[in-house]
Order: C-alpha cells, then sequence, then structure tokens
C-alpha cells in the first residue's frame, strides 16, 4: 500500500474532529450544566463565539502555514524551535492526562447495573486504552472509518434529542432550572465556561493530524471549521433541550443524563440502547485521541524535541512503538485512580489538561500575523484574520482565568518545566543554528 492511499480525506478528517469533541465530551455535559442551572446557556454562545474564532484562525494557520507539526509548526514562526517545543509539550502534556479522563468505562458500568471496586475501575480503564491503542495499529485511513462508524453512537442520540425531544420540552421546567442556586449571573457564567470549554478541546486536532491527511492546505481548515460548527450547534441545542425535559435535580444527579432522558420520553429499555450507543462513541473517541497523540509525539520526535522512539513508523504508516509507549506511561497514571485521595489528585490532573491544552492555542494564536506575513497575504485580508486570532485570544485568556487558581498553578508549574526540558535539547537546535 502506498503511502498517499492511506491518508485521510477531508471527511474522514472532518468527522474526526466532530469525534475528538463530542465523542466523550458531551456524554455528561447535560449533568455537569445542571449544577450550575440553564444559565449556562450565555456560557455557551461566549464559548461558541470564542472556538470558531480560534478554528477559523487555525484554519487561517493551516493555509498559509509551510512548516510541519501542526501548532508547534505555526508557533515556530513567532517564537522559533522554543516555541515549537512549548507547544507540543504542553499539548502532548494535556492529551496524555484528559485521554485517561474520557474513558468509558464509568458509562459501561451505568449501562450493565455494575458496581467495581476502585482496582476494577483502574484495570478496565487500562484495558480500554489497550484497546483503543491496538485498534490504531492499522494507520490512518483504518482510524478514520472506525470513527466514522462510532460517531453514529453520539449522532443518533444527540441529533435524536435535538429534533424530536421538543415534543417532550417544558418551558417552565427550563425557567425552573435557569440559576436554581441564586449563584451571581457573572459568577455563574464563569463556572459554566471551564465545562463548555473542556466540551470544545479538540477543535485543533485536525491541524495535529496534518501530515496524514491528503491535501492538508485545503482540508485542514475545512475539517477545523466543519467540524466546529456542527459541534457547536449540536451541543447547545441538545442540552438546552435535555434540561427542559428532565428535572433539573434529576439531571444535576445522573452519571447517564441522555440515557436518563430518554427513558424520560420513551421507556427505560430504550434509554438503555442509547447508554450503549454512547459507550461506544466514547471508545471512539478514544480510538482519535489515541492516534492523535501518537501523531503529536512523532511530530516533536521528527523535529528532535521527543526521543526517536516516538517517529518509528510500522509498513501500516503507524507509529507503533510510540503508540505503545504513550499507553504504558497512560496505565501508569491510571494507577493513580486506585485511592479516594489519589483520586482527588486525579481530579487536579483534569483541570492541567484544560490549561496546558489552552497552551499552544495561544501560541498558535499570536503566530498567525508572521505566518500571514512570510505568505504575503494581502494586509486587508490579514487584518480581519488576526482580529479573530487576537478575540480567540482572548476567549483563551478568559477560559485561564475560569479554570481556577489551582489549575492555573499547576498549569503554570508544567508550563515551566516545558522550558527546563527545552534546554536539555536546545543545543542540536541553537548550537547548529550558530554555526550556520
Amino acid at each position: 500500500m502506498s503511502k498517499s492511499n492511506n491518508k485521510m480525506g477531508v471527511v474522514q478528517l472532518t468527522i474526526l474532529t466532530a469525534v475528538n469533541m463530542m465523542g466523550s465530551g458531551i456524554i455528561m455535559l447535560p449533568t455537569k450544566l445542571a449544577e450550575v442551572g440553564t444559565i449556562s446557556i450565555v456560557s455557551w454562545l461566549v464559548t461558541a463565539v470564542g472556538s470558531m474564532a480560534l478554528a477559523y484562525a487555525f484554519a487561517k494557520c493551516g493555509m498559509f502555514s509551510r512548516k510541519s507539526g501542526g501548532m508547534g509548526g505555526y508557533a515556530e514562526y513567532a517564537f522559533g524551535k522554543s516555541g515549537n517545543f512549548m507547544a507540543n509539550y504542553t499539548y502532548g502534556v494535556s492529551l496524555l492526562i484528559a485521554n485517561i479522563a474520557i474513558s468509558a468505562v464509568g458509562y459501561g458500568t451505568e449501562l450493565f447495573d455494575t458496581t467495581l471496586s476502585p482496582l476494577g475501575i483502574c484495570i478496565a480503564t487500562i484495558g480500554v486504552l489497550w484497546l483503543a491503542t491496538v485498534a490504531n495499529f492499522g494507520g490512518a485511513r483504518i482510524t478514520g472509518k472506525i470513527s466514522g462508524i462510532t460517531v453514529w453512537g453520539v449522532i443518533i442520540p444527540v441529533v435524536g434529542i435535538s429534533v424530536i425531544g421538543w415534543y417532550w420540552f417544558s418551558g417552565s421546567a427550563y425557567v425552573a432550572a435557569w440559576n436554581p442556586h441564586q449563584v451571581p449571573t457573572f459568577e455563574a457564567i464563569g463556572a459554566s465556561i471551564s465545562m463548555t470549554l473542556w466540551a470544545f478541546l479538540g477543535l485543533e486536532s485536525a491541524c495535529a493530524n496534518t501530515d496524514v491527511v491528503e491535501n492538508p492546505e485545503r482540508n485542514v481548515p475545512i475539517a477545523v471549521l466543519g467540524g466546529t460548527l456542527s459541534a457547536a450547534v449540536i451541543y447547545i441545542v441538545s442540552t438546552n433541550v435535555i434540561a427542559g425535559i428532565v428535572p433539573n435535580m434529576d439531571l444535576a444527579n445522573s452519571t447517564a443524563p441522555f440515557g436518563l432522558a430518554f427513558s424520560h420520553m420513551f421507556n427505560p429499555t430504550v434509554g438503555k440502547i442509547i447508554m450503549a450507543l454512547m459507550v461506544m462513541s466514547c471508545v471512539g473517541s478514544l480510538l482519535g485521541w489515541q492516534f492523535t497523540i501518537a501523531q503529536v509525539f512523532k511530530s516533536s520526535a521528527d523535529s528532535g524535541f521527543f526521543p526517536k522512539i516516538f517517529s518509528r513508523l510500522s509498513k501500516a504508516d503507524a507509529p507503533v512503538k510510540g503508540m505503545l509507549t504513550i499507553v504504558v506511561i497512560q496505565s501508569g497514571l491510571s494507577l493513580m485512580t486506585i485511592s479516594p485521595s489519589l483520586n482527588k489528585q486525579f481530579n487536579v490532573l483534569v483541570n492541567l489538561a484544560v490549561v496546558t491544552n489552552i497552551i499552544p492555542y495561544i501560541l498558535s494564536m499570536a503566530a498567525l500575523v508572521i505566518i500571514q506575513k512570510v505568505a504575503k497575504v494581502p494586509d486587508n485580508k490579514a487584518r480581519i484574520a488576526n482580529i479573530i486570532a487576537g478575540i480567540g485570544a482572548l476567549y483563551s485568556f478568559y477560559a485561564l482565568y475560569s479554570s481556577g487558581e489551582e489549575a492555573m498553578m499547576w498549569g503554570a508549574i508544567a508550563t515551566f518545566l516545558g522550558w527546563t526540558l527545552y534546554g536539555i535539547v536546545s543545543p542540536r537546535f541553537e548550537l547548529a543554528g550558530k554555526k550556520g
């Protein structure tokens, strides 16, 4: 098989981008938002505008950048090799941690009415991670095809409730759930910003997979904008319809909100079927993310930042050795969930994943100015894109602020550690540049 035959097309990449955002992010969203109230629709609108600004700027970066490596390549334009390293390092840290948090295990136990011990949950999580990793050994095209099937596990229930759920929608229930805890408006909006941002993390995954895409200059921008816009519409409609179907307290205490909603609409059997579809979608999302992590580590290794083991490809053009190394690290991190006290630490790591994910966003937004200069984009067109990138950057800073002091502290420590690590690998870049 030639390398070109094993690359993703624009449809597969758009699906992968949407799956990476929706596959597991949306499953618990109605519950999390119910804790704040339906006032969270304001957060959705803020996040949708911010995410579309980021997506548009990423699309422009993908269109005009001539450097490979996704966000790291974009950052290099403005910040040199250290910027490339920091973008890939912080993004890699974020994905490594976040992927353990989005396991389908919790939903599976609810589906089968079983209760696992902390050790059992840990072993099951590790098992799902290994399954998702091995399924990627076939290369980019196989991953794209599997994602194309599993995405229906989230499309059917979410689009279904967005379309037919209105029949069961109660305006009075929606209004009653507006701000159940009487939290000040701006505080309530800020509380749900980090939740809605978490749902959109993944909008950049098309950029991260640039090296395995056919015609990336054209297809990456389409996938980024198409995937983000689709997710935004589906998120806002579905979570708000559910808020008018299921009483707020029931929703806030649910571990399977979409299953609960369909149980209310039809019967418990339909609810169970929906939960099964959601588990399938969650596993598919995990598959897409494991592939994306491997590509981020591979591009970093290709650039000389990470160990060469992440660069080595199999006959199917898949970085299998890198994938195995990553899943071993994740298995070790999963062991942190065994004891309740360590589980609290793990929740800190989830917040850390959000903060570290925003760092490469900010670097990429800042780099768009020089990317367009180098590409000789006319000033009037460049100015519009730069303003939109500025909006994306402002939203990123607001999201950082909303993440809370503890997450910011750990995120800062992780980021500063990155500068230390770059110091170790810097001679191969900085000295080579001076010799030249």
